[in-house]
């Protein structure tokens, strides 16, 4: 096993930071795990780095997820069961599903990052997440040294949440995941403008290609290319707030946007609540705001980790002053 030394970071994450390593090393077989485990240094995973931002030099051992392979572990009529490696590009595996005719994941197309983040971050878009459709999960237990696989009630899934991101945060290195996938889908395009999308496409008969092509139109109609503009997709989770909070804000805000959760919460757009405070298209020296989705914290060229992250802290205490709403961030500091 190779463990390199001081290597740049820049190139493994969205937001295009230069900051260190410590150590560094790949991983694509898991047969190095175990020798892994015996090494003295913190240990932190690396995917598509399409979640974090980097503040400064991250001390320890970055493991750099690269377990590659897509195989189908069962079949019948009605569903299909596959596994697939965490390394593997979640949006090439998206891309491989809907070339099948398989449904589940589509209204989840062109999400940057791995899919060792699907269950992570319970990954989500349109309608529609990850949960739904991930059968098991399996990782590398550090402190047991060995393999477990979670089905998917042991992986507790919440709102953009998971035992991964709680109880065995740092604790693992997932290594695959199964899902489970419809060979006769349900079509979901009540969510958002992919309804108003296939029309412009002139779509006649829905596919799961045709919902994948519509999500994958609108997203680079309206958020960043990390290649051309550092970023890490949405910065902040949409807040759940209780009825009387919202009923009170919508007395005084009567466009607010909103999705109903169950009789007793809303989610409410933090994109919305972010434009309201007046930072859509806001820009301080290289980092700012993006200019067609709030939601989006960019770099526009050498923008410091800690940069953007007091630009979040801004926007966070802006939210909460106008709204007394407190957003969460997705993106993880590093």
């Amino acid at each position: 096993m190779e463990l390199k030394r001081n290597v740049s970071l820049k190139s493994y994450n969205t937001f295009g930071i230069d900051a260190a390593a410590e150590y560094f090393t790949e991983i694509n077989d898991i047969k190095k795990l175990e020798e892994i485990t015996a090494l003295p240094q913190q240990k932190h995973i690396l995917g598509g780095g399409s979640n974090i931002l980097l503040t400064k030099g991250v001390k320890g051992l970055v493991i750099h997820n690269k377990l590659k392979g897509i195989t189908v572990e069962k079949e019948d009529n009605n569903h299909v069961w596959i596994r697939v490696q965490a390394g593997e590009i979640w949006h090439d595996f998206v891309l491989h599903v809907i070339n099948k005719g398989w449904g589940g994941i589509e209204n989840l197309s062109l999400i940057p990052g791995t899919v060792g983040a699907s269950p992570i971050q319970n990954i989500g878009a349109y309608g529609v997440e990850a949960r739904e459709t991930i059968e098991s999960v399996t990782f590398w237990y550090w402190n047991e040294k060995t393999f477990l696989t979670y089905n998917n009630r042991e992986c507790e899934f919440g709102y953009r949440d998971s035992i991964f991101k709680q109880l065995l945060r740092d604790k693992i290195f997932l290594t695959s995941v199964v899902f489970k996938l419809d060979k006769n889908p349900v079509y979901n395009t009540s969510y958002g403008a992919i309804e108003e999308e296939l029309d412009n496409m002139g779509v006649q008969e829905l596919s799961v290609k045709a919902i994948a092509y519509a999500v994958i139109h609108i997203r680079t109609s309206k958020l960043p290319d990390p290649n051309v503009t550092g970023n890490a997709g949405s910065f902040f989770k949409n807040p759940v707030i209780p009825i009387q909070h919202f009923n009170l804000l919508q007395s005084r805000y009567p466009r607010i946007p909103y999705y109903k959760v169950n009789e007793a919460l809303i989610k409410v757009p933090a994109g919305w609540l972010i434009e309201q405070c007046g930072w859509k298209g806001y820009k301080s020296g290289e980092a700012g705001v993006h200019a067609k989705q709030a939601l989006v914290l960019v770099n526009y060229g050498h923008a410091k980790g800690s940069e953007i992250w007091k630009l979040s802290d801004e926007i966070l205490a802006s939210v909460k002053k106008k709204f007394g709403i407190e957003l969460e961030r997705e993106v993880q500091m590093w």
